[in-house]
């Protein structure tokens, strides 16, 4: 009986928390999560914003995830992209998704994000 989605783990290469410190929490204004201290031993680092949780665990032979996303739910899209372009990240807009905006940017290391707001919850124009 599944009651939430806890939270969503992405991959990432030996020596990257630095990076993904300040994309998670600079460029996406996220907050780093204490992670345990027998898991801290592993690396990779865990990142959260208004109960919405990413793990990014290390992988020796790292691939970054290009097809498989996680769909990050947003509000007032057009600003959030433009704090992402302010801060030097690709956004590519995708209309292919009925009654939302939405755009997809990459991580530091290449994971594939999706983010996305429901039309019925976006200011008018």
């Amino acid at each position: 009986m599944i009651t939430a989605l806890d939270h969503v783990q992405l991959a990432a290469p030996e020596g990257s928390e630095a990076l993904l410190r300040s994309f998670y929490v600079d460029v996406l204004g996220m907050t780093e999560i204490p992670k345990p201290p027998v898991l801290a031993a592993r690396g990779g680092c865990w990142f959260g914003a208004d109960g919405v949780q990413l793990h990014l665990g290390v992988e020796r032979d790292f691939r970054p995830a290009r097809k498989a996303h996680p769909g990050l739910r947003v509000r007032d899209i057009e600003a959030f992209a433009e704090r992402l372009v302010a801060r030097g990240a690709e956004v590519v807009w995708d209309d292919n998704l009925p009654g939302h905006r939405r755009f997809y940017s990459t991580d530091p290391v290449g994971n594939r994000l999706e983010f996305l707001e429901p039309a019925a919850t976006r200011k008018p124009v």
